[in-house]
């Protein structure tokens, strides 16, 4: 059988220090801890942390000036070529990417398994020949969402 001693704090000292924590009010307290914190975000916000292999940008008075200067233009987003879809391959798309499979697809269409492939591998096709391959389903409901044939909300 072992037996562990536990140490405690003399009485006189857990007097000390209740009589001390007791002596500042606990607003006081609370007020002091959130000086303490905003301080302490004030010096992390002002650390730079450069990126390997870049230089350390610092932002001084006269760039920031010059910044508010500058008119503000956003850059226009580039035009991506979109794919000349049959109007069939956008509902097999649609419905295909609503559903949880492609044999499912076929049964919301009334089409075979294989319509619904040949639809598919069409429509990848056509991505391809314009420079934006699709070759997963995640790929083609991005393409589907920049393209604007399907909407986030409906997925």
């Amino acid at each position: 059988m072992t037996v562990a001693a536990i140490r405690t704090a003399p009485a006189r000292q857990t007097a000390r220090t209740a009589t001390a924590f007791s002596s500042v009010s606990a607003p006081a307290r609370s007020a002091s801890a959130e000086q303490r914190r905003r301080e302490a975000l004030a010096r992390l916000s002002a650390r730079v942390m450069p990126l390997p292999g870049r230089p350390v940008y610092v932002e001084t008075a006269a760039v920031r000036r010059m910044q508010a200067l500058a008119p503000i233009v956003e850059p226009a987003a580039p035009e991506l070529p979109r794919p000349t879809l049959t109007d069939r391959e956008v509902e097999v798309l649609r419905t295909w990417l609503m559903v949880d499979s492609k044999p499912a697809c076929g049964q919301e269409l009334h089409i075979s398994l294989g319509t619904v492939n040949t639809h598919l591998t069409r429509i990848r096709a056509k991505y391809a020949e314009i420079g934006r391959p699709a070759s997963t389903k995640a790929a083609l409901v991005a393409r589907a969402i920049q393209d604007d044939i399907i909407d986030i909300e409906e997925l």
